[in-house]
């Protein structure tokens, strides 16, 4: 069953290098940290916070990309998502090696040996599931050589992971010049921005990775490579925008809604997570804010569905929220578990409240953190 993570307790770590003093400059890896990290914050995709999506581009060193990463590790208990662009080379043992800006041919240690990230996945996590995206030449070796035997190929593997890399073993990834992106981020962009016709209602791994392969290999462009482990292709980067209800859903409220992909409450982790599926849940009903509030009978007005959806603290009582599922049409078992969530959610909150220090999402004291001005959500590391 395919699961849209919750933002809460997620993580991502976008990592890029478009400038190199000894290597071929791709600019176009600039545009694809800005553009993926808008998405992933945006309503097409995962809706994570700005705080919880990491940019390091052009990092000075192996050590800026790894603490990145292990940072968002220890923090996401649900998803983490690291993404790297940039240069690929191999090394002389056969293994894959991100090029940073001070990356020479023949010099490893200028380089980001990719088997130090898994390192990170495997030991430092606290994530249930990983997504790893690759886009760079000869990402396919994160996968393992599969023609050498199991053991190389289970040596690539992450617990509840998907790892998808933009080229085989063997092969150079595309960046065309002159286009604002690489050609396999350009091909990710595009089909979570426009949803994939007639796909599943929760654009899931497997479903990206099919719909992004046969785009490029319709284009003639290197094909994109694939590797799940306990249901990795499972995890969704958004709702399928392409194939949403093209009528509201019944005007009765809490009857059977034709089968509609309403968020499963039963994902949510976090206060942030509660919000955002709930906000999902009127996307889903193809209702307006005041439509929703005419379908309450007077229960709830269209500014107090404004109101409720913009809170960033539970609600004290349950009987508001409960008028906005039921008018936008879900079904009534389906309300109940909204409400052990926020039973649940309240209880958590009363408990962080009552053992001192505010605990943050994760469970974690909260960290104070400093996010520059309009584009907070990129921490830049650079090399010049």
């Amino acid at each position: 069953m395919s699961v849209l993570p919750d933002p809460g307790a997620s993580r991502a770590v976008l990592v890029g290098t478009s400038r190199y003093e000894h290597l071929e400059q791709l600019p176009a890896v600039s545009n694809n940290l800005r553009a993926f990290a808008d998405l992933l914050c945006g309503p097409l995709s995962l809706q994570l916070p700005a705080r919880h999506v990491t940019v390091v581009e052009d990092p000075v060193a192996a050590h800026t990309v790894v603490g990145a990463v292990r940072q968002a590790a220890a923090e996401a208990t649900d998803t983490l998502v690291v993404y790297f662009a940039g240069h690929g080379l191999v090394d002389a043992q056969d293994q894959l090696s991100l090029a940073l800006p001070h990356t020479e041919f023949g010099r490893v240690e200028t380089g980001l040996p990719y088997d130090w990230l898994r390192q990170v996945l495997l030991l430092d996590s606290q994530a249930e599931r990983h997504v790893v995206i690759l886009d760079c030449c000869y990402s396919g070796l994160a996968l393992g050589r599969m023609g050498a035997g199991s053991p190389l190929v289970d040596q690539a593997a992450v617990e509840g992971s998907f790892l998808l890399a933009a080229a085989a073993e063997t092969r150079t990834a595309l960046a065309p010049v002159g286009q604002t992106y690489t050609a396999f981020t350009g091909a990710l962009l595009e089909t979570l921005r426009r949803g994939i016709p007639g796909g599943p209602a929760l654009l899931d791994l497997a479903a990206v990775y099919r719909h992004v392969r046969l785009m490029l290999e319709a284009r003639g462009h290197p094909v994109p490579q694939a590797r799940d482990r306990n249901s990795g292709a499972q995890v969704a980067l958004g709702r399928n925008h392409a194939d949403l209800p093209a009528v509201p859903a019944p005007a009765a409220p809490g009857v059977d809604a034709g089968g509609r992909p309403w968020p499963d409450p039963r994902g949510i982790r976090t206060v942030t997570g509660f919000f955002t599926a709930l906000a999902d849940v009127r996307v889903v009903s193809g209702l307006t804010q005041q439509a929703v509030s005419e379908r309450s009978a007077g229960r709830i007005s269209a500014g107090a569905v404004s109101r409720l959806l913009n809170r960033s603290t539970l609600p004290a009582t349950w009987s508001t929220t409960a008028a906005y599922l039921l008018a936008c049409g879900v079904p009534r078992d389906q309300i109940t578990q909204w409400q052990a969530v926020w039973q649940q959610l309240r209880a958590r909150a009363a408990s962080a409240q009552a053992s001192g220090p505010a605990a943050s999402e994760g469970g974690e004291p909260e960290k104070k953190r400093a996010w520059p001005g309009r584009f907070s959500v990129f921490r830049r590391e650079r090399g010049y």
